[in-house]
């Protein structure tokens, strides 16, 4: 079962329909018991960083994600949930993050023909491959964000040119984050939620 995380901060039931339509389990929780009790982990988001890292902090749910993910559960971040995993924002005022990989979010730059936010689908180009970049590479998925994750080449796994090339797919270790939406991505956002239980699958099966 994948715990999708529960901080209220929308477009969680869209993550959730995606994988069911998959017929994954999921639950969509803030639970700590049942956080602890699956196998992988999905945190989605919408909104302000400053904001979600509150709401995060406030439920205990700071400490209890780095908890798990030390213990070498898979976590995968979408969009703000993306900027969530690194060392900070500097989204309104500096806030501190996750810290997963490293990395600070920074505001998309303004140019002409390239609106802030960043809406549409574009094309993805492969840095390195992963268990979740298999089969992606020059496949077109939906980007929503006015923020991108400014962090070391070793990290990035995939990208996508807007005003500047945005990281549009990173990882450390068991910790792997996708800036644009996978559910609102029609079968290419499905295969890599599909290579994401794969990922929570053999990670359970060594641990077991």
């Amino acid at each position: 079962m994948i715990a999708i995380i529960d901080y209220d901060t929308g477009n969680t039931r869209n993550v959730q329909k995606a994988f069911q339509a998959l017929g994954v389990e999921t639950v969509l929780t803030s639970d700590k018991t049942v956080i602890e009790q699956a196998a992988g982990l999905v945190l989605p988001g919408v909104g302000a960083f400053p904001l979600a890292m509150q709401a995060l902090e406030s439920r205990g749910l700071v400490t209890l994600l780095k908890a798990e993910v030390a213990k070498g559960k898979p976590l995968l971040g979408v969009c703000l949930g993306t900027q969530l995993l690194l060392e900070g924002s500097r989204e309104h005022n500096y806030t501190d993050g996750l810290g997963f990989i490293p990395g600070v979010c920074e505001e998309l730059p303004t140019k002409l023909g390239f609106p802030v936010p960043h809406m549409g689908w574009n094309q993805l180009k492969i840095i390195q491959e992963n268990a979740l970049t298999q089969g992606l590479s020059e496949k077109f998925v939906y980007f929503v964000h006015s923020f991108y994750a400014n962090c070391p080449s070793e990290f990035i796994y995939a990208t996508a040119e807007y005003s500047v090339e945005v990281p549009a797919m990173i990882a450390n270790g068991n910790v792997y984050g996708a800036q644009f939406h996978p559910e609102k991505s029609s079968t290419v956002g499905l295969g890599i939620l599909k290579q994401f239980k794969e990922v929570v699958e053999h990670a359970n099966s060594s641990r077991n």
